[in-house]
């Protein structure tokens, strides 16, 4: 028999159409939409955390990044907010030299770095020259409080003289001999903020201690701290401080003499085990977080972000090994509570 062709199709059209009916409805159109634009919004938010990628952070410091000092509080900031967040870290360290620092500022920003760290107080001239031509990279610098004016330029500082009241009080307690001695790079930033709150810490602890104080109008000379603390040690000190990466030398002094020694930026307690007291350390990442919260946000600079006891940015970090007991602990922690709450001030209080 012949097949109508007209027929057919009719038949087939009507087949379809059934079938649709049967296997769609309402109800699961509307949830086939869901599915849909659950995914497609799922897909759009991944692929867009894939295009912003890691947070591009650049170092620039003038020391070593193991100087247990100014660098490593830095570098070891940046790697503690790592924990918490995606970022590509680069380290230029040992740039000293300003110049050689500008160009690595420089550099970092013309590679299209998110973030440049000038971690240095004498970066401050050709930061605020360099910024300006990079205005969609965030720039930091510190220890300072002058952002220029600039909106991608932030600047951190530090109550230094908080933790050094601490060890001061703490030094003034330990000491037998009743005299002390510090050893000071150049009177500037939160070197002279730490060794201006040292000396109030121990004179508020004891107002007969003695306190000798030599800058050696350096950061890095260990050799000049080597004799400095030599001097102090001459001169009665049996507990000796400093600040700065050349604290090395006054550390390699203090063991051999059996002085006991309180460090500041970094925990010190590597630079001697069995004399390092306690070390008030600096935890950028407390205002790091915060920085780049902003950055994230679209906010490149103009503000000044300070470390404190308060904030939990300054904590004194104690070295069981070098056997201060518990009652000068509590009294450690009884000092740092007053400086909270107000009932104690210190040398910039």
């Amino acid at each position: 028999m012949k097949r109508n062709p007209i027929g057919v199709l009719l038949a087939l059209i009507a087949a379809l159409a059934l079938l649709a009916s049967a296997c769609g409805s309402d109800d699961g159109a509307d949830s086939a939409d869901e599915v849909d634009s659950g995914d497609t919004a799922e897909s759009t938010s991944a692929e867009s955390s894939a295009s912003a990628g890691p947070l591009r952070v650049g170092i620039v410091a003038p020391s070593a990044s193991n100087d247990l000092a100014f660098t490593q509080s830095i570098v070891d900031a940046v790697n503690a907010v790592a924990g918490d967040r995606e970022l590509d870290i680069a380290v230029t360290d040992g740039t000293f030299i300003v110049e050689d620092a500008a160009a690595a500022i420089r550099g970092y920003a013309a590679d299209g770095v998110d973030l440049v760290i000038a971690h240095g107080s004498q970066y401050g001239g050709p930061l605020q020259e360099i910024a300006p031509d990079f205005p969609d990279t965030a720039f930091a610098w510190g220890t300072a409080v002058d952002t220029f004016g600039l909106p991608n330029v932030a600047a951190y500082t530090v109550r230094a003289d908080q933790g050094g009241y601490v060890n001061g009080t703490l030094a003034a307690q330990l000491s037998e001999s009743g005299v002390l001695g510090v050893v000071g790079p150049i009177e500037v930033g939160d070197a002279k903020l730490y060794v201006d709150g040292f000396v109030a810490g121990a004179k508020a602890q004891d107002p007969n201690v003695t306190v000798n104080v030599n800058y050696i109008e350096s950061f890095s000379d260990v050799a000049l701290a080597s004799e400095a603390a030599t001097a102090h040690i001459q001169n009665g000190a049996d507990v000796l401080t400093g600040t700065a990466q050349m604290v090395v030398g006054a550390t390699g002094v203090a063991g051999p003499a059996g002085a006991l020694w309180f460090g500041t930026q970094s925990n010190q307690t590597p630079l001697g085990p069995d004399f390092v007291v306690a070390s008030q350390v600096y935890h950028w990442e407390v205002v790091l977080s915060e920085m780049m919260a902003e950055i994230d946000a679209g906010t490149f600079g103009g503000e000044v972000y300070t470390l404190t006891l308060e904030n939990g940015g300054l904590v004194i970090e104690f070295n069981d090994g070098a056997g201060a007991d518990s009652s000068v602990i509590d009294g450690a922690q009884a000092t740092i509570d007053g400086i909270i709450d107000g009932s104690i001030t210190t040398s910039d209080g």
